[in-house]
């Protein structure tokens, strides 16, 4: 069964959390601030963390990005922030999805699925599952591991950014919109706004060595969207 850390200084949001997370079938472990937390995250290896953002001490973007520092373990992060600046500088910090507070338990908890399907490669859809590996010169994306490598080596990406990056590489050359994108990795209307994707496509030409002047991978269309390009290098 999944194990989900809540990290959440208020007990009962903690309490809430973990009771509707537990009726879901998912194993919960809990901490009240960031240290902790971090020390259940390497002692636990969750396969989610459910993390608040206004923790006292080290916040919960601080944790975020550490947590990202150690892998590619979805983030979740709950915030009373619900301005659009406040969303993009959480998916800045690394985390794949957000949710405001007050929130609706069912919700949450279908946020949480959600978020897990993406990032298990075991309930990746039959076509992923099948699809051959796609080689533009020193990068492979494989669908049916979730892997990619960039001249050999392997570049470890969260389920967002693997999503993003094997949907223009499956169109090299093709315009895909920040709408057009927003569909191919979430299906979920309330994801940010388009500005997120701008955000997971500067974390990922940074995690493939990609500059943003002089592209090898991935294009900027401006005032359109992004592609990969064909004679990627």
């Amino acid at each position: 069964m999944p194990k989900i850390l809540v990290i959440d200084d208020e007990p009962n949001i903690r309490e809430l959390v973990s009771v509707y997370l537990t009726a879901a079938g998912f194993e919960v472990a809990e901490a009240e601030n960031g240290a902790e937390g971090l020390e259940r995250f390497r002692s636990d290896a969750p396969d989610l963390v459910v993390l608040d953002l206004m923790l006292p001490g080290m916040d919960g973007r601080e944790v975020c990005r550490t947590i990202r520092e150690q892998g590619a373990t979805p983030v979740i992060m709950l915030t009373a922030r619900d301005s659009d600046l406040d969303k993009v500088a959480l998916l800045e910090s690394g985390a794949d999805d957000y949710v405001v507070k007050p929130f609706s338990p069912p919700e949450f908890v279908a946020r949480v699925r959600a978020v897990l399907r993406r990032s298990d490669g075991s309930t990746r859809d039959s076509a992923s599952a099948g699809a051959a590996d796609i080689v533009l010169g020193g990068l492979t994306i494989c669908p049916a591991e979730r892997r990619v490598t960039v001249d050999g080596a392997e570049v470890v990406l969260t389920a967002r950014e693997f999503d993003l990056l094997a949907a223009m590489a499956r169109q090299p050359g093709v315009v895909l919109s920040r709408e057009r994108l927003l569909e191919f990795t979430t299906g979920e209307p309330d994801f940010a706004d388009s500005r997120g994707v701008d955000v997971h496509i500067r974390h990922l030409r940074d995690k493939l060595g990609d500059d943003a002047g002089q592209p090898r991978f991935i294009e900027t269309v401006r005032g359109v969207g992004y592609r990969v390009r064909k004679d990627a290098g």
